[in-house]
């Protein structure tokens, strides 16, 4: 397969997966397609995988994930900041399969392939070739 098809693959299904995760706190995917399904699921689950937080900080926590999966998918899609939103994505995805092994172990970060996620973010970030990229 050709490196520039590669390269926007990962770009639009990196994208992909942080924008369907947005959308399904907010309930958009419907009830028969949720991992969380609403706001407030997905704040008791923050909490959970992050037992170190206050629980006063959970929202917080909660927003500033949210608000970085909806700018570093919308700078991935685009082609904006490649190589810095790339490895963002990666470190993102890696604190969040961190925070899964050790909090609830890392059968559910393997289950759900958050460290290859990590690892193709990180991939994609030392990828060299130009498609369809603002930055171009």
């Amino acid at each position: 397969m050709n490196e520039k098809v590669i390269k926007l693959f990962l770009r639009l299904a990196l994208a992909a997966g942080f924008l369907s995760a947005v959308t399904d706190r907010y309930g958009i995917w419907g009830e028969r397609f949720f991992s969380w399904g609403n706001w407030n699921t997905f704040l008791v689950y923050t909490q959970t995988i992050n037992l170190w937080a206050p629980k006063f900080l959970i929202p917080t926590i909660g927003i500033i994930a949210t608000a970085a999966e909806i700018v570093f998918a919308i700078c991935l899609i685009i082609g904006f900041k490649k190589k810095l939103f790339a490895y963002l994505s990666g470190l993102l995805l890696l604190i969040f399969a961190l925070s899964m092994t050790f909090s609830i172990g890392v059968k559910s970060a393997l289950d759900y392939s958050v460290f290859v996620a990590s690892a193709a973010a990180f991939s994609l970030s030392h990828l060299k070739v130009e498609f369809l990229e603002l930055d171009k």
